[in-house]
């Protein structure tokens, strides 16, 4: 392993969404990260959030699977879970009897409510939690529907980075206290933070209706626009010096628009805005903007962005198995993370996890005929080997 996580095991209790996302971070960071799941669990297609990671199949419902996880997480700096509060207490491993057997876990939580609250035990999804925080109702054009943004931003956003983020705070802290401790992470919570500066607009009442705001796509200098063969172009030109840009490669006179951030003005500067963009493709702006300082960029389609030439030239992407895949990030200089690894088939590991915890080939045997430990189909229990 390398990277600047080199050292840190991670134990996942895999589920969805968030959780596993930030198991691919720290994995991408160079944690090792061992994935529980269950014997015979039908499974996603693995994905990016799947890479990078080993797994061990083990049914925590069983007393002997239960202590198998014990048994790992005594050696663990962390252990992830992604269900709703009080499964992981049901099952014998919550934070009680983990930090019984290893009192420097850092036991991490992701949920959508939080641990408490009286929606802690809804189910919920990513346009809940944007429902609950304000953040839907800010997205969208004014007069229709909220639009949610994929499940970018409760999930991934406020979810699997500020787990990432609170796992990472526990660890440090651990270095001065020796003690482990719990993390409870809420996608309400995180989405919370990040709409930190738009709660403050609107207590200064600078906050309108959806869709007539500076950043949200009301403004004439900051959205996008329809080009001739049915393209996007996005302008996010806020500052003068950039708008002043942004108008003289489309031959607009400023003051024939009225003044920038005169909110009377922007409906017809918009409309005028857009008639202009409408007459060449999406080709034809990127060529007339190369070079220029106006904060305009063409929207790609996610077929197109690994062939962009500044996402090829800083390496964004790489190549796992055949497929596609964001490269991990951040970029370090001294201990950059390493290129991931595919996602392993279910239980791929569950035979060298458990021999590294010295159970006898008989009993890993016994553990995987019970149905508490599992393997790959074609692998032969008990002996590592295919079958």
């Amino acid at each position: 392993m390398s990277g600047p996580l080199a050292g840190v095991r991670v134990v996942e209790l895999v589920a969805q969404g968030p959780a596993p996302f930030a198991c691919m971070l720290l994995a991408d960071l160079g944690a090792e990260v061992i994935g529980i799941e269950r014997p015979g669990t039908q499974r996603h297609a693995p994905d990016a959030h799947s890479r990078g990671r080993r797994s061990v199949a083990l049914d925590l419902k069983q007393d002997a699977g239960r202590e198998v996880l014990l048994d790992l997480l005594a050696d663990a700096d962390v252990l992830v879970e992604g269900f709703r509060p009080g499964v992981t207490e049901r099952l014998g491993v919550g934070p009680q009897e983990c930090h019984a057997r290893n009192p420097a876990l850092v036991y991490a939580r992701m949920t959508g409510w939080g641990q408490d609250g009286p929606l802690a035990q809804r189910a919920g999804h990513d346009i809940n939690y944007l429902a609950l925080t304000g953040a839907l109702a800010a997205i969208g054009e004014p007069g229709r529907a909220p639009v949610p943004p994929l499940n970018l931003a409760a999930d991934y956003g406020g979810g699997g980075m500020l787990l990432a983020l609170g796992i990472l705070a526990a660890l440090h802290e651990r270095t001065a206290s020796g003690l482990g401790q719990v993390v409870d992470t809420a996608m309400v919570d995180g989405v919370g933070l990040m709409l930190a500066p738009f709660h403050a607009m609107a207590a200064r009442g600078q906050w309108r209706e959806r869709g007539t705001n500076l950043l949200d796509g009301g403004a004439p200098f900051y959205r996008v626009y329809r080009t001739s063969d049915d393209r996007w172009l996005s302008v996010g030109a806020i500052e003068p010096a950039f708008y002043r840009a942004f108008l003289d490669v489309l031959g607009l006179d400023p003051v024939s628009l009225g003044e920038q951030l005169d909110r009377e003005a922007w409906p017809a500067a918009t409309a005028r805005i857009a008639d202009v963009v409408a007459t060449r493709t999406r080709a034809e702006w990127e060529q007339a903007f190369a070079g220029v300082d106006a904060c305009v960029q063409a929207v790609l389609e996610l077929a197109e962005v690994p062939e962009h030439a500044h996402v090829r030239a800083r390496g964004g992407f790489t190549d796992v198995h055949g497929t596609p895949h964001p490269a991990p990030a951040p970029r370090l200089s001294r201990t950059p993370a390493q290129r991931p690894d595919p996602a392993e088939p279910l239980g791929a590991s569950t035979v060298a996890v458990l021999a590294a915890l010295g159970r006898t080939p008989e009993q890993v045997h016994a553990l995987c005929a019970s149905g508490a430990a599992g393997v790959p189909a074609e692998r032969e229990p008990g002996t590592g080997v295919l079958a």
